[in-house]
């Protein structure tokens, strides 16, 4: 495999040093083409990041985790309830894995040097592994139940500044529109946080799947057709979402928020954040048996340094 040079502390500030770009920092990997293209987009895709061999092993575990082979602490198994009679416990009723921290095999992609060097150029070199997921589009039916609306990342993340927080989704296998690819609107990372609240769909809320409650659909969309392996990062304000998944197939991805570890938590009382701390809250103390804890406490169970140290976060 060719030698990946990492840049050192020396060769990425966390304030760009050049005024041209915002959402980049100073780095040896990206193109100047590359930088602009995040610039203007609020998104760079990748191709052909991940090898065959890590998400293969990636599937694996998934299946085992859908098989209660293993059962990693403190990870989020959503499942469509409704599939259970038919498949009992297998990825044809596990929709997502979330917050797999505790999984050795699966958080093994938030350590991948083939990611944190792209990485790197958006967070500097303090870096937080701070959200986890596998994600299983199962086929869908005229409920249209998984289809995520249109969202921005950030408005689940009570910390910033936002530009020194990026996500990298890899397909772990081909990602196009009748699977329910991502689509994003590009240049929307330059809005501010938009509220966010529970579609007027009937019958079709997913618990945390919120979406934007004024969606512009003059701003146009662009569909991201992955093949296995490509890996998309983005902003955390860039409005995205992904469709149904028309197909019998699956279609499966992994993917990881990273921030700057210089990066602080903020409030988000009287913001259009707070009821989703309120119900992020409430799922805890269930899931725990708490009686109450803070939304700071929450991520800072989740969150885990992958490289350079901890500070902030």
């Amino acid at each position: 495999p060719p030698q990946i040079s990492i840049p050192t502390s020396a060769q990425v500030s966390v304030a760009p040093h050049s005024g041209r770009f915002s959402y980049t920092l100073d780095n040896d990997v990206l193109s100047t083409e590359q930088r602009q293209f995040y610039e203007d987009n609020g998104y760079l895709l990748i191709r052909n990041l991940v090898s065959d061999q890590d998400i293969e092993r990636f599937r694996k575990e998934f299946t085992r985790i859908c098989k209660r082979e293993v059962k990693p602490p403190g990870v989020m198994i959503m499942k469509d309830e409704s599939r259970k009679s038919q498949f009992g416990q297998s990825e044809s009723v596990v929709n997502k894995v979330q917050d797999f921290q505790e999984d050795e095999e699966l958080f093994r992609y938030c350590t991948l040097p083939e990611i944190l060097k792209y990485v790197e150029c958006f967070t500097g070199p303090n870096i937080m592994a701070m959200h986890t997921m596998l994600i299983n589009k199962l086929p869908d039916s005229d409920q249209q139940t998984f289809l995520h609306p249109m969202h921005q990342d950030l408005h689940y993340f009570p910390f910033r500044p936002a530009s020194r927080i990026v996500c990298a989704w890899t397909a772990m296998e081909r990602a196009h529109q009748d699977n329910g690819c991502l689509h994003v609107q590009p240049g929307t990372h330059r809005t501010a946080l938009k509220p966010h609240g529970y579609p007027q769909w009937e019958g079709k809320t997913n618990k945390l799947f919120h979406g934007l409650l004024d969606e512009d659909e003059k701003i146009p969309k662009v569909h991201l057709v992955m093949e296995k392996g490509d890996t998309v990062f983005f902003h955390p304000l860039l409005i995205h979402g992904s469709g149904i998944n028309r197909t019998s197939g699956f279609r499966k991805s992994i993917s990881c928020h990273f921030a700057s570890s210089e990066c602080h938590y903020i409030d988000v009382k009287n913001t259009t954040q707070e009821h989703l701390e309120k119900e992020l809250q409430e799922m805890v103390c269930k899931k725990y048996n708490a009686t109450s804890v803070e939304l700071k406490d929450i991520w800072n169970f989740r969150a885990r340094l992958v490289q350079g140290e901890r500070i902030n976060l």
